[in-house]
């Protein structure tokens, strides 16, 4: 099986389009630029762009090729479902693929391109129907009551620190990672590795794209990250081959033993599947979870009406996604000349997919920027992507939510977000790195406890 990192387009310098631009191009926010996100998603911008700029060239800086920009909601699914014209496999899922000769460290760059998320049919779908049993109804079934036990350690556990505590670490962190291990079968352990894994993979978006502003806060990062990423890919490799070896019932016996064309993955694939697991299993629940709450301190209607009727939870989930959009953009590369929206695309030119912008079309949901789970369309929302790359685990994430804030605001109904929080710089997802909430609510009253009767 040929591996994507030996035959991907690397970036080089293009700052124009090939065939011009039949849209004006709009520059006052560095699309590009982790460190441009940090106030959340620049929905401005993106209103701007889908009316007067729907498919628009962007240059970055002068070492790397410009692409175009996609805000409307068509047009990203017209893209999502023409594989064959805007493939993930000719530039990878990435914005930019820097120079081969600056891949560092060794296996990091090449994981990232060598994983399911990656690949262009027939190889993307046999690797996902060797590994569905575990994203499958019945298992995330079996799943749920193991959850639904962790959520209420982790309510506890906020009890036991509150009322005022920073959500993001002692609960939409912990959860969705508590998932994962369990899916994979990560020993107890080894569990707190991973946290710490994550949190040098997130600091990479930023070292790759901008490093020096990362080294001037944290000069030490380079010699870390180094050290923890050869730590994650040998801890991964290793738990792989004892899978090959003696099976288990586990999404990481799944991974280590899927095979293409009769063959087993190469290890290049196992680690992309190892790093792709570890990263994308936990951003689209964390970053779900906590801009949920946020949601409902800024919409205290919708909030009374899930108080009122938690059979509403599903709705509020979908929406509360459509508004997060926590993955922010996925790009394509045009494996031929084409046209998208009246805008002529050169072969090789990048495509990226703005999910923020998609969700927040007018045209698909009127008054967009309102939190209202009593839309007739709010499913219909990009925030797991459309087509065959679909989400594969949008089933657990969606599982995940809806236990989470069911108990949530069972145990506390006034949870309340105080203002304060942190948005790590992070192009491809929106980072919410600490989210301070008062479990009490504004005025910090404990409500009255309700005592459970249980049956002998």
């Amino acid at each position: 099986m040929q591996l994507v990192s030996d035959v991907i387009l690397e970036d080089s310098p293009q700052t124009e389009p090939r065939f011009g631009a039949a849209y004006p191009a709009f520059d006052d926010f560095k699309l590009w630029d982790p460190a441009a996100w940090t106030s959340g998603h620049p929905h401005e911008f993106f209103q701007r762009m889908r009316e007067q700029a729907p498919v628009m060239w962007q240059a970055a800086d002068t070492s790397k090729a410009g692409y175009w920009s996609v805000t409307r909601y068509d047009d990203i699914k017209t893209v999502e479902l023409a594989p064959e014209i805007y493939s993930s496999e000719r530039g990878s899922i990435n914005m930019f693929v820097m120079p081969r000769k600056e891949w560092k460290p060794k296996k990091l760059i090449p994981a990232a391109f060598n994983s399911i998320i990656n690949l262009d049919q027939p190889h993307h779908m046999q690797m996902r129907i060797q590994q569905k049993d575990f994203f499958i109804p019945r298992f995330v079934a079996e799943l749920q009551e193991r959850v639904d036990a962790k959520i209420d350690d982790l309510l506890d556990e906020m009890e036991r620190r509150g009322p005022v505590v920073d959500f993001v670490k002692l609960f939409s962190q912990e959860l969705p990672l508590f998932t994962l291990c369990e899916m994979l079968g990560v020993d107890e352990a080894d569990r707190p590795k991973i946290i710490k894994w994550m949190h040098y993979l997130e600091l990479a978006n930023q070292y790759f794209v901008n490093p020096w502003s990362l080294l001037s806060r944290r000069p030490w990062f380079p010699i870390k990250f180094y050290q923890h990423v050869n730590e994650m890919f040998a801890y991964g490799e290793r738990i792989m081959a004892e899978r090959r070896a003696n099976p288990r019932r586990d999404l990481m016996t799944a991974i280590a033993n899927t095979e293409m064309a009769g063959k087993p993955l190469p290890q290049e694939y196992l680690d992309g599947s190892w790093l792709l697991i570890i990263f994308a299993g936990n951003d689209t629940s964390r970053n779900s979870l906590s801009g949920t709450i946020r949601l409902m301190t800024q919409f205290e209607d919708q909030r009374d009406m899930i108080l009122s009727d938690r059979s509403l939870i599903p709705a509020m989930t979908h929406e509360a996604l459509r508004m997060i959009s926590p993955v922010q953009h996925m790009r394509r590369t045009a494996m031929e000349d084409t046209e998208l929206n009246g805008q002529r695309i050169a072969r090789d030119e990048k495509v990226v997919m703005w999910y923020p912008a998609a969700n927040r079309d007018p045209s698909v949901f009127p008054d967009p920027d309102r939190f209202d789970m009593t839309r007739d369309n709010g499913d219909k929302h990009l925030a797991f992507g459309h087509g065959a790359h679909k989400c594969l685990g949008s089933r657990i994430a969606q599982m995940q939510l809806h236990s989470a804030y069911r108990k949530i605001f069972d145990r506390f109904p006034k949870i309340a977000w105080t203002g304060r929080q942190t948005i790590a710089p992070n192009t491809l997802v929106h980072a919410i790195s600490s989210l301070e909430v008062n479990l009490y609510g504004r005025d910090g009253e404990r409500p009255n406890m309700v005592p459970v009767r249980r049956s002998s």
